[in-house]
């Protein structure tokens, strides 16, 4: 099974720390400075919607978002675009991206404070049409993201958990016991 549209999370270790109308203004100057490899088109406030998206960076090829889906912050790509290449290629290019925009905010001047779990973050496909949420289809990825996983951190000390929501997207909480190195990944 082909996995297109990978999105990837990585939730901010404990509260968010301030406003998060603070990401407004850094989402402009990255689309400003081109800080990130996509094609930074603009940015939106979603911040008044409870449990949203909160602030939405749009770019060409994907979005990124400091996003409070289900009440937890955290740094959210979305892949928009096909990615040619392998489902690792695409669920590296997805973590990698994600773990970018983490190290990125987290040594912003205004970002004072603000930290991304190390050992907590989730991946899924945002499209329902070629990977429904489905016993199967569930197999089938997790049968191509634990090696991935493992092959990524080094060990496979994490555990997966999925949504027990089959409306929920395909994908799965990773938790894992050993601390990563967000920049390295």
């Amino acid at each position: 099974m082909e996995f297109q549209h990978v999105n990837a999370k990585v939730f901010v270790d404990g509260k968010l720390p301030f406003d998060p109308s603070r990401f407004i203004n850094v989402f402009h100057r990255w689309i400003q400075e081109q800080a990130l490899p996509e094609l930074l088109i603009d940015v939106a406030d979603y911040c008044h919607v409870p449990d949203g998206p909160g602030v939405l960076l749009i770019a060409h090829e994907a979005d990124y978002s400091m996003d409070n889906t289900d009440g937890r912050w955290g740094l959210r790509y979305n892949r928009k675009a096909p990615l040619a290449g392998s489902n690792d290629d695409r669920f590296r290019q997805a973590l990698s991206a994600a773990a970018k925009a983490c190290c990125l905010l987290e040594k912003e001047p205004g970002a004072t404070g603000l930290k991304f779990s190390r050992t907590e973050f989730e991946v899924f496909v945002n499209d329902r049409a070629l990977a429904p949420n489905t016993p199967e289809a569930f197999a089938a990825f997790q049968s191509e993201l634990k090696p991935f996983l493992a092959k990524l951190l080094g060990h496979d000390a994490f555990k997966l958990q999925s949504p027990t929501d089959r409306r929920r997207r395909l994908g799965v909480l990773v938790a894992t016991s050993r601390p990563i190195t967000i920049d390295t990944i």
